[in-house]
């Protein structure tokens, strides 16, 4: 059988807001494994007027919602079609994007991601693939995380994988099947308190290295009933607005930060001590976290694998890419092991 060559664009924005990932990649299909090649990426910061109709959406009435979701759609599409012409892109077989989340309450049977892939279509006129999240749910499942199947397809000489975002999620494989969950809150928490202090984010983890660990607040963090629960399992943003916001109003901000990192660690690492996790390949854009990253190595035995930036910044648009092509081929894109819903699927509505 012949090598199957194929071009995908991914577009990835995640809960903390640092703007819109787009990846343009190559992925090679042989007789027994997949490789992959990412040939152009690119974070476009979002405007304030942006970042702040996406950070408020959970608060809009439905039609407002509505709106967002279509005027998102096309946003995405215009910076597509931008990113396409800037970089003289010909080979394309589809834009897969993950959208921006607004809801996502599993136990309820709906997560919503805006970002109206229809619009993506009119704006760059080709293949588009989207809501990869809502079929799982209503499958049951939790519909995150869903990176895992590129980290069984793509990344699968590692023990496993960590993504360290809004949220630390962990993939890793155990008795033949995928197991995924989301572990806690990082930089949806770090870089809230951040602004606080006029920066969008703790670069370094400066500004935390400069706070007291307030171990009151750390001791009421690591108790919260989610850490008692067994996996697949996964978290968003109202859960943040009822169980952690009410226990971090009135600390000193730097004090906050602290707290919050070394909570981050602590769960992190308690996570792989208990899958006895024998190396680790991080990602995403707590990794540059160095304070995060020294707390996490000085709590367990694990050996931490840091990747090429392109990598670190660009993965999860890249496995959404990924994830286009297994859909358009009919192929399952998401793991059952991971999410907890029914079985496993190809997921994604495609225009």
């Amino acid at each position: 059988m012949e090598n199957q060559i194929f071009f995908a664009i991914g577009l990835m924005s995640g809960t903390s807001l640092d703007g819109l990932d787009i990846c343009y990649s190559k992925f090679i299909k042989t007789k027994n494994n997949w490789d992959f090649q990412i040939l152009k990426s690119e974070t476009i910061p979002y405007s304030s007027d942006w970042e702040q109709s996406l950070r408020n959406a959970v608060n809009l009435s439905s039609e407002e919602v509505l709106k967002l979701n279509v005027d998102y759609g096309f946003y995405l599409g215009e910076k597509t079609s931008e990113f396409i012409s800037k970089h003289k892109i010909i080979n394309l077989d589809l834009i897969a994007s993950h959208g921006h989340t607004v809801f996502h309450q599993p136990k309820n049977r709906f997560t919503l991601q805006i970002g109206d892939g229809r619009a993506i279509k009119s704006e760059t006129n080709k293949t588009v693939v989207y809501d990869f999240r809502s079929q799982d749910v209503i499958l049951g499942g939790n519909g995150a995380p869903l990176v895992p199947i590129g980290d069984e397809l793509l990344f699968s000489e590692f023990d496993a994988c960590l993504n360290l975002g809004g949220f630390s999620n962990i993939s890793l494989k155990r008795n033949g099947k995928r197991l995924a969950f989301d572990i806690c809150p990082v930089n949806i928490i770090l870089n809230d308190l951040a602004l606080k202090l006029g920066k969008k984010f703790d670069n370094n983890g400066d500004l935390a290295r400069t706070g007291l660990i307030d171990y009151e607040l750390l001791d009421q963090l690591n108790q919260l009933k989610f850490y008692q629960e067994k996996a697949p399992k996964s978290l968003g943003i109202e859960w943040i607005n009822e169980e952690v916001l009410p226990l971090i109003k009135t600390q000193k901000t730097e004090d906050l930060l602290a707290s919050f990192t070394e909570h981050s660690a602590v769960q992190i690492a308690k996570i792989l001590d208990e899958f006895d996790v024998k190396n680790i390949f991080i990602t995403g854009g707590g990794t540059y976290n160095s304070y995060l990253i020294e707390k996490i190595k000085a709590k367990t035995k694990t050996e931490i694998q840091i990747p090429k930036k392109e990598i670190i910044e660009y993965k999860e648009a890249l496995v959404f890419a990924f994830m286009g092509v297994l859909r358009l081929q009919n192929l399952n894109n998401v793991l059952s092991s991971a999410t907890g819903s029914l079985y496993d699927h190809s997921s994604g509505l495609t225009c």
